[in-house]
């Protein structure tokens, strides 16, 4: 179990209604808020309303960034900035998913940036110096309500880069913000959640038994409540726990004592959302089946693992190791496909056209040469062409 240091500067309210305390975690922020949100859900919802008028009747000054991307792209992070500088504001509200509140941390970030926006992304650094930033979370997928980092999208450069901006001050998550979300979105949400704890689980660390039983919870969780919410989307112990686990997956806590991976299978997505701008949660379903069965066949020493995933995770048996570990690959796959989740690739309208450019980004300075299997550019792209 290797040595960890590890800080959580949240304050992460959780559970229904817990917005009524808004106004006091701004109130101790300051005066002039800029509140981002996405497409218009929140819209749809009342939310938007809520918010307004708990704002108005604080006598907050509102400045709105909305129409944030999926994928949120620079663009909307340069805006954000203008907005922030222009009327000197104090603190910003995101309201949404993860998309709208990685946007608002290079935001609260870019305001003291000083060069271009798209350098601050693409250099990679600790957190910054950052306007406070409090959030309301409608969508459980990325974590991003309770860790320091971003993702953070170029088209023009097929750019997509996960870098630290900033830790929320606070983050207000209400499990009924997410009933309305659609099965498609609550499905790749909780894919995302689950990629989060694969990246650290299939670790070459063997000791660290409190992460990897941690890491499992999430995982049966995860298994046990998706389809629950996929049936009854108001289902508020369904939601709570996807919530919640949302929260847990990406905030370092399942890593504790392990060996860093390098997240392969993100680096592997971030590339597919860059050049074809898909839901990340759909890329990382789809990739993720393959590049476990590419590494098991590259490195049968890393079996062990998987052996592990199948019996803790699927409840397997078996004195085959190799057909054990196998069986839990087929399970987690046969388990996206009942979600609703796209099987391959080529139902995306993506072909090979521009896998070993993806697989150089992904790949960029020998990045995977200390996964959890290492990884050369022709295995990234052996590993895209196995999605189609």
């Amino acid at each position: 179990m290797l040595n960890y240091v590890h800080e959580i500067p949240t304050k992460l309210y959780f559970g229904k209604g817990q917005i009524s305390h808004l106004d006091e975690i701004l109130r101790s922020l300051g005066k002039k808020v800029l509140l981002t949100y996405g497409g218009g859900s929140i819209k749809k919802m009342g939310l938007y309303d809520t918010v307004i008028d708990i704002l108005k009747k604080g006598g907050f000054e509102v400045t709105e960034l909305s129409g944030i991307e999926p994928n949120p792209r620079i663009e909307s992070v340069e805006e954000g900035v203008r907005l922030c500088k222009e009327n000197n504001i104090d603190v910003i509200l995101a309201v949404g998913g993860g998309s709208t509140i990685d946007c608002s941390k290079a935001i609260a970030a870019g305001v003291f940036y000083d060069g271009d926006l798209w350098d601050m992304v693409a250099s990679y650094h600790g957190t910054l110096k950052a306007l406070p930033l409090v959030d309301i979370l409608t969508l459980s997928a990325t974590g991003s309500e309770y860790d320091g980092g971003g993702v953070i999208t170029n088209l023009k450069t097929h750019e997509k880069i996960g870098n630290s901006y900033t830790y929320p001050y606070a983050s207000i998550c209400d499990p009924t913000y997410t009933f309305s979300v659609s099965k498609y979105q609550t499905a790749s949400g909780t894919a995302d959640i689950m990629s989060h704890i694969f990246e650290g689980y299939f670790s070459r660390t063997e000791d660290s038994d409190l992460s990897d039983h941690i890491a499992e919870g999430v995982l049966k969780t995860a298994i046990k409540y998706l389809p629950v919410a996929l049936k009854e989307p108001d289902n508020y112990t369904a939601r709570a726990n996807l919530m919640a686990i949302s929260s847990v997956a990406c905030s370092g806590i399942p890593q504790y004592g392990k060996q860093d991976t390098g997240w392969p299978c993100h680096a592997m997505e971030h590339e597919l959302s860059a050049f074809y701008d898909i839901t990340h949660g759909i890329g990382l379903a789809i990739l993720t089946p393959r590049w476990m069965r590419f590494i098991l066949e590259k490195d049968p020493s890393c079996t062990w693992r998987f052996v592990r995933f199948a019996k803790n995770v699927w409840g397997l048996d078996g004195d085959d190791e190799k057909a054990l570990a196998i069986a839990g690959i087929e399970k987690l796959e046969e388990f996206f496909a009942q979600s609703g989740i796209p099987k391959n690739l080529t139902e995306l309208k993506i072909t090979d056209e521009h896998f070993e450019e993806m697989a150089a980004h992904a790949n960029y300075g020998n990045y995977l040469k200390d996964a959890f299997v290492a990884l050369t550019n022709e295995d990234i792209v052996e590993i895209y062409k196995a999605c189609l």
